[in-house]
């Protein structure tokens, strides 16, 4: 024989009563013999309080009592309600008559959500030609007359239950028990508490010897985590009775530890099953261990108050913890974990959020006296806040799980360790509850961990890099257990969202679905609203603007990835600034596109100078573009302006060529490098020698691209001037005493040999020649493409994979 309980969500109207019939209707056709626990249905509790609340204060509650009595008639509108729904229609005038009502009163009006959905699953039984049998639990659980929270008298309990399933036939009927609800001796109606069903069908399992009892909610057992709050929580197939005890104390939101130990005491195995999945095995929970090395698993208890007790007259003082636990208990006031601490003279705990302040008021009034000679200065209520418990996890394998708390700007208000050393738990603010579980559990569970990615700019690179990313996304996940999840892209004019990561539509969905683009302060509040943790800004455009908003990214909790210059290459004042918000938010910024596209370039620099080699000379070709422009200008006879609008035409330049023609990328390449050497160059110490002749600087691009072939006679001069063998190049050159505060920062057109390294670069190359004492006149040379969308873009990918193997 088995018992079968069935939650309130799994018996709402719909899809769930529907599966709770079709689920009894096919244990019946195997000839299983079995007995039904129903709770209220859906959200008729709540509902049945409301009522309650509402006519207490005057307020129109018969709409509300209509709606309420059409919910209850769905399933089966032919069942006779008519009694009951008198007689709570009685109840609500009284107490809007007299405008309060007693806990006993709400005991009996909440105990109409079971009574209501034991008669209707027992109708629709028998609609379907079972012989089914509604059973009132008041007839069979006794009591204390302690409203709200009655103690079960367990031998009368125990005794009535044999007694009358006794004379029930289970191979033939199908009996319906109300859950919740019993009765004092008196024969008045109270309840047994929260999860009050659950503990009704593990007494009934156990007086009557079950096989197994039956547990169906929605969802398929229990997991890792609540799957509602970590959308790749695994499920767990197996737990111990120590085990599941453990999860339901913690708060595990599916167990009850009430309901475990009549199950205990007769060795019966208790089966958490889906109603909408009944197929699925669900978790099985025995007296057979499951693990040597004790579960993992994260339970949270939300709704929560962190209450604390401060004054530098506790330090060293005796009696204390028994005074406060005394009050608390006075006041029937639980505590959950409690921290001490000398340093701050106080103790903080954490109790239920309804409690809170009954809780402070029973500390005030004990400690008035202590408040008076201030050996207590205040006490105080932190209010919503969540318990999450990590089950399995001492303080000492909780270093990993703390620091990718901490990357993601989360602070636990406090932590703990349980008694046995295997569990840790944190009390942690509501806002940050979602986002702090799933971090934990990609941390402990070693499953995919999700990096959120927001791309600024979508242009050529921009779009180029989410075409990346979308491609490489599967494999990424499968090879490195990374999941890329680009949630936000944004142009100047737009931005889209998708908290599940955008698809291959997206530059469709930007122009259809994107909202006016405002500023960061949206892609923030999204991120926020929506939980996301591991987060990172991409800057893929070439804004100043943009630039302003890296900082406050920082602040939010962003990791940085640009390939835009201008952040490094604005005054010395932010770039400190910057570097400095870096390290207090310890957050990640990396920009290795910024000078060399996809070459390891500024990796490179940055490892020679952190070893404490030093570095006396960079000088090389910085732009992909002007060197495939002297390149063909050197190695061909044309004219220039044929070239340039040859590279325009492929585009390696800027829709205006004078942005690269006048020499301002390079200087900031060169003054990027110069900072990465600890110098303290401004851009405006750069000398630049600007390509374009000062007659053609000013004008729109249109009427430059007109008089493109004003240049070709200036530089087919410098090109005719040259010593033979030699090659025009547009380099970049820092060099100068690099141990001191400043070093001298040259962008320049030279004439070197042929047969040199800087003469031998061929096509959109960019080379780099790195100088130091320790390799004297060889250079450390880099070399390879510098320019091209999707070199950079794949520079951006690079940068933005190297992240996620941070501590993020």
């Amino acid at each position: 024989m088995k018992v079968l309980k069935f939650g309130g969500k799994s018996l709402a109207n719909g899809e769930g009563i529907k599966s709770v019939v079709s689920i009894l209707l096919n244990k019946i056709k195997s000839k299983e013999e079995i007995v039904v626990v129903v709770s209220a249905r859906g959200t008729a509790t709540d509902d049945l309080f409301e009522l309650l609340e509402r006519a207490k204060k005057g307020e129109d509650y018969q709409s509300a009592f209509e709606t309420f009595k059409n919910n209850q008639l769905e399933p089966f509108s032919t069942v006779d309600f008519s009694q009951e729904f008198s007689f709570l229609e009685k109840i609500f005038e009284g107490v809007n008559l007299l405008g309060d009502y007693s806990p006993k009163i709400k005991d009996l009006v909440t105990a109409y959500g079971e009574l209501l959905a034991g008669k209707t699953v027992t109708a629709l039984l028998k609609e379907n030609g079972v012989n089914a049998q509604y059973t009132d639990s008041r007839e069979l659980f006794k009591t204390d007359n302690v409203y709200g929270e009655a103690t079960l008298l367990e031998e009368i309990t125990e005794e009535n239950t044999k007694k009358y399933f006794k004379n029930i036939d289970l191979t033939t009927t199908v009996p319906v028990v109300t859950g919740f609800v019993g009765a004092s001796l008196e024969g008045e109606t109270t309840s047994i508490g929260n999860n009050g069903s659950n503990y009704s069908a593990s007494l009934i399992a156990g007086y009557l010897n079950a096989e197994e009892l039956e547990n169906y909610t929605i969802v398929s057992g229990i997991y890792t985590a609540n799957p509602l709050l970590v959308s790749n929580a695994q499920k767990i197939n197996h737990l111990s009775f120590n085990e599941a005890n453990e999860l339901a104390n913690l708060g595990d939101n599916v167990l009850d530890a009430k309901a475990i130990i009549p199950l205990v005491k007769k060795n019966i195995s208790l089966r958490i099953l889906n109603t909408f999945e009944p197929e699925s095995p669900g978790t099985l929970i025995n007296a057979e261990a499951s693990s040597k090395n004790g579960i993992k698993a994260i339970s949270v208890q939300e709704n929560m108050a962190l209450v604390s007790l401060e004054g530098r007259g506790l330090l060293g003082k005796v009696g204390i913890d028994a005074r406060l636990f005394a009050a608390l208990q006075k006041e029937n006031v639980s505590v959950g974990i409690i921290s001490q601490g000398s340093s701050e003279r106080g103790i903080s705990f954490v109790v239920n959020g309804k409690d809170a302040h009954k809780a402070k008021d029973a500390l005030g009034n004990e400690f008035n006296l202590d408040f008076l000679s201030n050996d207590i200065n205040r006490i105080s209520i932190t209010r919503g806040v969540a318990v999450v418990s990590i089950l399995g996890n001492s303080l000492s394998s909780f270093n990993t799980s703390y620091t990718a708390l901490v990357n993601n700007n989360i602070k636990p208000l406090l932590i703990n360790n349980t008694v046995t050393g295997n569990n840790v738990c944190l009390v942690i603010d509501n806002k940050e509850l979602r986002k702090a579980v799933n971090v934990m559990h990609g941390e402990i569970f070693g499953i995919a961990k999700k990096i959120n990615v927001a791309v600024f700019g979508v242009g050529l690179v921009g779009g180029t890099l989410i075409k990346q990313i979308l491609e490489s996304k599967e494999n990424i996940l499968k090879r490195k257990g990374i999941d890329l999840n680009v949630f936000a892209v944004a142009n100047s004019k737009k931005v889209y969202f998708n908290a599940d990561g955008i698809q291959a539509t997206w530059k469709q969905d930007l122009k259809e679905t994107g909202i006016p683009y405002k500023g960061i302060d949206a892609i923030v509040k999204y991120a926020k609203d929506h939980h996301l943790g591991n987060l990172i800004a991409v800057d893929n455009s070439a804004s100043a603007g943009m630039t302003e908003n890296y900082i406050p990214l920082i602040e939010s909790g962003f990791n940085l990835v640009s390939s835009n210059k201008i952040g490094n290459t604005k005054s010395l004042d932010f770039y400190h600034e910057l570097r400095l918000a870096l390290a207090q938010n310890r957050k990640q910024y990396l920009y290795e596109t910024n000078v060399g596209a996809g070459l390891p370039l500024i990796d490179t620099i940055k490892l020679m100078h952190a070893s404490g080699e030093n570095i006396t000379r960079i000088k090389g070709v910085f732009s992909g573009t002007l060197s495939y422009l002297f390149n063909n200008f050197s190695a061909k006879n044309v004219k220039f302006s044929e070239v340039l609008n040859e590279a325009a035409e492929q585009g390696f330049t800027e829709p205006d060529p004078r942005e690269d023609l006048n020499g301002n990328d390079v200087g900031r390449k060169l003054l990027i490098l110069a900072r990465e050497l600890d110098l303290q160059n401004e851009f405006s110490d750069v000398e630049i020698h600007n390509l374009i002749p000062e007659h053609l600087r000013d004008g729109d691009t249109a009427s430059f691209l007109s008089k493109l072939e004003e240049l070709d006679p200036i530089y087919q001069e410098i090109k005719d001037k040259q010593e033979p063998n030699h090659v025009l190049r547009y380099i970049g050159d820092l060099h100068g005493d690099l141990a001191s505060d400043k070093g001298i920062l040259e962008v320049k057109l030279v004439s070197v040999p042929r047969d040199s390294a800087l003469g031998q670069v061929k096509g959109a190359d960019s080379i780099f020649e790195i100088y130091t004492e320790s390799y004297g006149d060889q250079p450390v040379v880099i070399q390879g493409a510098g320019a091209g969308a999707n070199v950079t873009a794949r520079g951006v990918f690079g940068d933005i994979m190297r992240l996620t193997e941070l501590e993020l």
